[in-house]
């Protein structure tokens, strides 16, 4: 498995991570058994780096790998994170990056994943109310303790990076990054390298649709938080349908899957951005990891950017509840 550095925090990864909000919540119905064994097979496969967070499944995600890495600690790096707090049965949600809030969350964590460090710890989302000196500070006391190796940031702006990273060392930012969705492009991905910190892709194809696996909303499970998506809604369906075209098409051409296409594309866009797909399932995850075989030469690359310019997805990438400390 290709490996790629996380910042400069001496830890690598391999090439692609996995996400595995999915085995908890947001992606209709789980299954434990399975998901354990997607775990299994992606370590297997040579992928290190397992993403969660605490608001996934409102704990049960960090449990989940909790089970799984007994005996595999050595292998597997663990990246999770704190600040978005959110109640029982509802999509609301509020940031909360006050100090006390992150050191509570930082030990819950370690509980539930039976830990006794955390790889990676990234502020969930950010909200400006609490002084970006005080949360940064409690993530640098947590650095000193040894109870988390390396701090991330998530869905931050360029310029708040740049004051972040002057208080504490920042490794990792991560952030929504596909064909689809390249606002990082837009001063993020070059802040990132200014501060040595690596990029981390989430939904990296689209969260399904980029596939052509998903259709529209109506074919999504009961409790799919894709059913009330504005990208995945009625109105826009033809508009980002003609886009899942053209990835289907130029994979054809090229001789792999859609999602090997899209996968391939990022990992080209440079050393320090590491996808991190998201799937419960075994097959998925073979034909996301078949995308590290697939080579795109400068013409193709160009031919893709031009193909999928910034901006073209029709609807916004959350509700307004979801976009809630997104930019920050």
């Amino acid at each position: 498995m290709q490996q790629r550095r996380i910042g400069n925090s001496g830890l690598t990864s391999s090439a692609l991570g996995l996400g595995c909000m999915g085995m908890s919540e947001f992606y209709g119905a789980t299954d434990e058994a399975q998901s354990l064994a997607t775990l299994e097979a992606a370590l297997a496969a040579g992928v290190t780096l397992f993403d969660t967070a605490d608001a996934y499944g409102f704990g049960h995600n960090e449990q989940l790998l909790g089970r799984f890495l007994p005996g595999r600690r050595g292998q597997a790096l663990v990246a999770t994170k704190c600040g978005l707090a959110r109640e029982a049965g509802s999509y609301a949600r509020r940031v909360d990056n006050t100090p006390a809030t992150i050191r509570q969350a930082c030990e819950a964590s370690l509980a539930r994943l039976g830990v006794d460090a955390i790889d990676l710890f990234y502020l969930h989302r950010l909200n400006l109310e609490t002084p970006l000196e005080e949360s940064m500070g409690a993530l640098a006391q947590l650095l000193q303790a040894g109870k988390i190796r390396a701090v991330g940031l998530c869905e931050v702006s360029a310029a708040t990076l740049l004051r972040a990273a002057a208080l504490c060392p920042v490794a990792a930012v991560q952030s929504e990054y596909s064909l689809w969705t390249r606002e990082p492009e837009q001063g993020v991905l070059a802040a990132c390298r200014a501060v040595g910190a690596s990029f981390f892709a989430y939904s990296p194809l689209g969260r399904g649709f980029l596939t052509g696996a998903v259709a529209g909303e109506e074919r999504l499970e009961t409790g799919d938080f894709r059913r009330f998506n504005p990208r995945f809604a009625a109105e826009n369906r033809a508009h980002n349908g003609a886009i899942v075209a053209r990835v289907r098409e130029m994979a054809r051409d090229k001789g792999c899957t859609p999602a090997q296409l899209a996968l391939a594309w990022l990992l080209a866009q440079g050393d320090d951005i590491i996808p991190i797909p998201g799937t419960k399932r075994i097959d998925y995850l073979h034909d996301n990891l078949g995308a590290l075989a697939v080579r795109l030469d400068g013409a193709e690359l160009a031919a893709m950017s031009a193909a999928f310019p910034l901006g073209m997805a029709a609807g916004a990438r959350y509700t307004l509840e979801g976009m809630k400390g997104v930019d920050a």
